[in-house]
């Protein structure tokens, strides 16, 4: 009886969990490679500037930029057209949402390491530089799983709404 119940027990928190880890895998499974591509890639500059920022790394930060500059460009206009797809006359004040929530996510990691954010992460700029081509610099930026779970960076795509007005339906009436 006992070993049942236990057992009733574990798959039942199989389950749970299984449900629970659900939603994550969805939505890093849900956007076309390119699109997560440029997610990785956003995520990778925005650790990097926070690094830069809290670390007095500027030097290294600009020598990034400097070296990726085309690649990086457009990725930018890569991440506008993906805002302006999804949100429409939104697009930037959620791209700058997302900006925003993205470096706060990675800000928050680093303030939970304290004193060792720096030391364990400044090797990141010395791998970067050591890139070559812009597949190495995706390749690298996925490899390190930068997009956390909690930002949508995938969802359906919102439709953008007509400037026209829909027509309205006609009426039908009731023949008694």
């Amino acid at each position: 009886m006992r070993r049942m119940l236990f057992g009733l027990a574990a798959a039942g928190l199989t389950a749970l969990g299984a449900a629970a880890i659900q939603p994550a895998l969805a939505q890093q499974q849900c956007t076309s490679p390119a699109d997560q591509s440029t997610f990785e890639i956003q995520a990778l500059r925005s650790q990097l500037m926070v690094l830069a920022m809290g670390c007095h790394a500027d030097d290294r930060y600009n020598a990034v930029m400097n070296r990726f500059k085309p690649d990086l460009q457009a990725n930018e206009k890569a991440i506008d057209a993906y805002f302006k797809k999804k949100y429409g006359r939104s697009a930037q004040t959620e791209h700058d949402r997302f900006v925003t929530e993205l470096a706060n996510a990675i800000s928050r990691q680093g303030t939970q390491l304290g004193s060792d954010f720096c030391p364990r992460n400044s090797a990141v700029f010395t791998e970067v530089l050591s890139l070559r081509t812009s597949n190495e610099l995706a390749e690298y930026a996925a490899g390190k799983d930068l997009v956390p779970a909690s930002l949508d960076t995938c969802g359906p795509a919102t439709p953008v709404h007509s400037t026209t007005p829909a027509k309205k339906p006609a009426l039908k009436t009731a023949h008694r």
